[in-house]
């Protein structure tokens, strides 16, 4: 089984602690690293506040703690690709990494307009062609900093994490073309790119609505950390097929051990959407609580 941490922000200054102790957890610390590439979530032009994006502030906690832990002279950069909906260089900027890359030394790297390599990966014995950035494919560390939320464009995947935020680093601009394929596209691009170390961005989520719950999330497994995370958002890791599919491919494993905060606290406070059975109780309590369960014969 793979170790998946997980740590309440008790204040809002206390966001590099929690990192600190979620990297603690695992038992993971920065190696001596020359280039190093991030990858956070940068959907459409949603700003960090909604809940959908990486926050540019956990970013920027984060780059300071490499840079005092490995090297201050580290080559980091930011990466994200174009999409069907959204470019890079607006969402750079509209979403606070153009300002931040300026202030701090950052690189930004589209990678859409990156150098790439030809590869080829099978899944499932189906074989996939892709490019791969030289940004990544040169790069000592690779860390994925992903949001937790559900997956709307694909009722199969059930929600979006780790695994589905490297979907963001093919560079072909063009991903609703791999729409009807999803898992398996998901899961080949994570064969082909693996990265060694994610960390979820938990302090503003969105589920149903926005709420801060004040997460962070750490592990170098991402099947298991997505697994962890399907279970706070309420579903069920077994229900999604793509979690196993990665798992029979070699990319992690579903087992995990949680160390740190209850992962039960957590599922408690994430803004869930309701099950099926759970809407329908709910409504018989009302219609009883009217005074019409009787007559309804329920």
């Amino acid at each position: 089984m793979s170790l998946v941490s997980l740590v309440e922000i008790q204040k809002e200054s206390q966001v590099r602690e929690a990192i600190l102790d979620a990297l603690d957890l695992i038992g993971y610390k920065f190696p001596a690293i020359r280039k190093v590439v991030i990858k956070p979530n940068l959907c459409y032009y949603w700003d960090y506040s909604t809940g959908r994006t990486t926050d540019p502030r956990f970013m920027l906690t984060l780059i300071n703690l490499i840079r005092d832990q490995a090297s201050s002279n580290i080559d980091l950069s930011i990466i994200e690709s174009d999409a069907s909906a959204m470019k890079c260089k607006y969402a750079f900027k509209m979403l606070g990494y153009e300002k931040l890359a300026k202030q701090y030394e950052v690189n930004l790297v589209n990678l859409t307009d990156d150098e790439t390599e030809d590869a080829e990966v099978t899944v499932d014995n189906e074989v996939f062609h892709f490019r791969v950035p030289n940004t990544i494919r040169k790069a000592d560390l690779r860390i994925n900093v992903p949001k937790l939320k559900y997956m709307s464009v694909d009722p199969k995947i059930k929600i979006t994490c780790a695994l589905k935020n490297v979907f963001g680093c093919n560079p072909y601009p063009r991903k609703f073309e791999y729409h009807g394929i999803l898992g398996k596209v998901i899961v080949a691009l994570n064969k082909l790119m693996k990265f060694d170390l994610c960390i979820l961005d938990g302090n503003i989520v969105f589920g149903v609505r926005t709420k801060r719950m004040g997460l962070v999330m750490a592990s170098r497994d991402p099947v298991a950390f997505d697994a962890a995370a399907a279970e706070i958002a309420g579903v069920n890791p077994k229900s999604i097929n793509y979690l196993f599919l990665a798992q029979r491919e070699k990319v992690g494993k579903v087992s995990y051990v949680s160390k740190g905060d209850c992962l039960e606290h957590f599922k408690a406070a994430y803004p869930k959407k309701e099950t099926k059975d759970k809407i329908f109780h709910l409504c018989r309590n009302l219609v009883h609580a009217i005074g019409l369960g009787d007559r309804l014969g329920i």
